[in-house]
């Protein structure tokens, strides 16, 4: 994947992101619909490629309101990478020539990576996530909307322990994926499965569509990367 291709198509699926983060506050406090109506637009503008330097510009300071607005990143993880999308976007367009660009959207990929290998190692060095207590945990006491059959499995706790180690294994050997193109593929693959599965089990809508639109980054960068690895 060339870099004008992977930039338009991050484009494209953080858009799809910012649009049903939109959605959701449309009907929220009064003091937030602006800011999610205007990110409404904008993201529209920026599917149909309307001056997109302009377009990131615009979202950026729209991301900076809603940050102020809400205190921070009230939604954790989902917010602080919609937010790194829109400023390497926004960045990407500044820059004065494609190396600048390419470094720019590498650094994008490289923080995307860090975030997976990061998550894992905070979940090795605990014990009730290596013994898949946490899990247990989570499964039992989540505040989140859990069916009553998925609290069920707080009763096998071999496979909680599995299911954990499953997750702590691929976050940690994530950034091997950078190796080839089908170890990539296969690494991507197994984390939309896992999105897709906080989403069903939990609730989790906004993590799918944001992780996905920082992929294309990931697959440039491995692609930019397969000369080096081949010698």
């Amino acid at each position: 994947m060339i870099l004008d291709d992977a930039i338009r198509l991050t484009e494209i699926l953080l858009s799809v992101a910012l649009i049903q983060q939109s959605l959701e506050h449309l009907f929220g406090l009064p003091d937030e619909r602006p800011h999610y109506a205007l990110r409404l637009i904008l993201a529209a503008l920026l599917i149909a490629g309307v001056q997109p330097a302009w377009i990131c510009a615009a979202l950026f300071v729209n991301a900076l309101l809603i940050l102020r607005r809400f205190q921070g990143p009230y939604n954790g993880g989902s917010d602080l990478l919609s937010l790194l999308l829109i400023t390497a976007l926004c960045a990407v367009h500044l820059m004065p020539t494609a190396r600048w660009q390419e470094y720019v959207f590498g650094y994008l990929a490289l923080q995307v990576i860090f975030s997976y290998f990061k998550s894992g190692w905070s979940k090795v060095v605990q014990a009730d996530w290596r013994s898949g207590r946490a899990l247990r945990d989570v499964f039992l006491f989540s505040a989140y909307p859990v069916s009553a059959a998925t609290r069920g499995w707080t009763g096998w706790p071999r496979l909680l322990c599995a299911m954990s180690w499953a997750v702590i294994l691929l976050e940690l050997l994530f950034p091997l994926a950078l190796i080839s193109q089908p170890a990539l593929v296969a690494a991507l693959a197994a984390m939309l499965l896992f999105h897709l599965a906080n989403f069903v089990l939990f609730g989790f809508n906004r993590f799918v569509w944001v992780w996905v639109a920082a992929y294309p980054s990931l697959i440039w960068l491995q692609a930019r990367l397969e000369p080096f690895w081949q010698g």
